[in-house]
């Protein structure tokens, strides 16, 4: 009854805001002089200025803290396929957190067209005009050479949130939950079920982190060198993953497992799954808005640290937690990319936001709307992209 109430809610207030943002002018023009100091002729000047240095739009340009969020509406939170025009709602709320969060002005542009070659050829031609690029709801194999054909192409941060803002979120999450059950990074088995885009970059993440032994599944089991069903990003994945080649099912991979992080499907974990787990097993079931594991039944059957996407259980993994940060401090020191370095350091900071005196099994990570985080990350992230060579100032 509560979430029914929430979703008509949603749809009624939908219509009375008739869009969630807006533009609001800094200038005012109540003169003839405001006029001409704001538009033609004393525009001319920071034009001019511009053409001859184009890092001066930093300066005199909304550039410097303005971020593009580019969906072709092809893989819509839980929806699917959905086309760019109904993402719009979904781009409007990631510009609205993006300000809440951040601090950080966001344009949502829907893009109607799914041909790869034409997203990117558009957003290249766009770019100017902001200071970063926050790639959102692209399905997954084309998200990763759109992100990574756009990060050679550009000069400014290129940042596709459902792999890395999920990524570094889990990151934080599993760095603390290291600390409750008493385990290190060296001698933990993961497994990662889903093989997507969100799967992939938390798999690379860890691997960045120090993880060793992962093993990513997908609908048909363990992901092998030799599996035959693997896209092109999948098949790099099988060359650093599943460090003893297993072959089988999910089942098979979580016999003795120390953590298992799902971004895959309702109701894909037993308790007898997470019952096969080593002791003090952390588990992040993270499928929207049915979890491959309900908590309570995780709990039930052993797992020590339990954490999910939703917001009505303990623990809940949130990309609005790393998202507004790492573009916040990303902008501030003018960054040409975000590179792995920044990534690490945003989850450490997010998991600092809990201190250790107390952190328990159902307080791994900060909470959603702790104002907090975003300021405390993008202090670290700027600070990283300073000592790693992408800052500008």
């Amino acid at each position: 009854m509560a979430e029914n109430h929430t979703l008509e809610k949603a749809l009624n207030m939908h219509e009375i805001w008739n869009g969630k943002i807006e533009t609001t002018a800094k200038a005012h023009v109540r003169s003839r002089e405001d006029l001409a100091v704001a538009y033609t002729p004393g525009v001319a000047e920071p034009c001019k200025v511009i053409a001859k240095d184009p890092e001066a739009a930093y300066k005199y340009t909304m550039k410097a803290n303005t971020v593009a969020v580019v969906s072709d509406g092809s893989a819509v939170l839980g929806l699917g396929n959905i086309g760019a025009l109904a993402a719009m709602p979904v781009m409007e709320g990631k510009a609205v957190l993006f300000k809440e969060f951040g601090g950080v002005n966001a344009v949502p542009i829907c893009l109607d067209t799914q041909d790869t070659e034409e997203i990117i050829r558009t957003v290249v031609n766009l770019a100017p005009a902001f200071g970063g690029i926050n790639l959102e709801d692209i399905s997954a194999p084309r998200c990763f050479e759109v992100e990574e054909r756009l990060k050679e192409l550009l000069d400014i941060p290129v940042f596709h949130d459902d792999q890395h803002g999920t990524a570094i979120v889990v990151l934080a999450g599993v760095i603390n939950a290291l600390k409750v059950v008493g385990k290190t990074k060296e001698n933990c088995r993961v497994v990662v079920n889903g093989a997507g885009s969100a799967g992939v970059a938390i798999t690379k993440l860890l691997l960045t982190y120090g993880f060793s032994y992962i093993t990513m599944c997908d609908i048909n089991g363990t992901i092998c060198r030799d599996s035959k069903h693997l896209n092109w990003m999948q098949q790099k994945m099988a060359e650093v993953t599943n460090p003893d080649q297993l072959h089988g099912t999910l089942a098979d991979a979580l016999k003795g497992a120390d953590i298992f992080i799902g971004v895959s499907a309702p109701d894909v974990v037993s308790e007898a799954m997470v019952a096969s787990m080593n002791e003090k097993s952390i588990v992040l079931p993270m499928a929207n808005p049915v979890p491959e594991i309900m908590p309570d039944k995780a709990k039930h059957a052993g797992a020590f640290v339990v954490g999910t996407g939703r917001s009505d259980f303990a623990n809940q993994i949130n990309n609005v937690l790393a998202f507004p940060g790492i573009f916040r401090g990303a902008l501030d020191v003018h960054a040409s990319d975000i590179n792995e370095e920044m990534k690490v350091a945003a989850a450490y900071a997010i998991a600092s936001l809990v201190r250790d005196e107390e952190l328990s099994v159902d307080y791994i990570i900060p909470s959603a709307l702790n104002k907090e985080v975003g300021a405390v990350v993008a202090e670290a992230v700027a600070q990283a992209a300073r000592e790693s060579g992408v800052a500008r100032i």
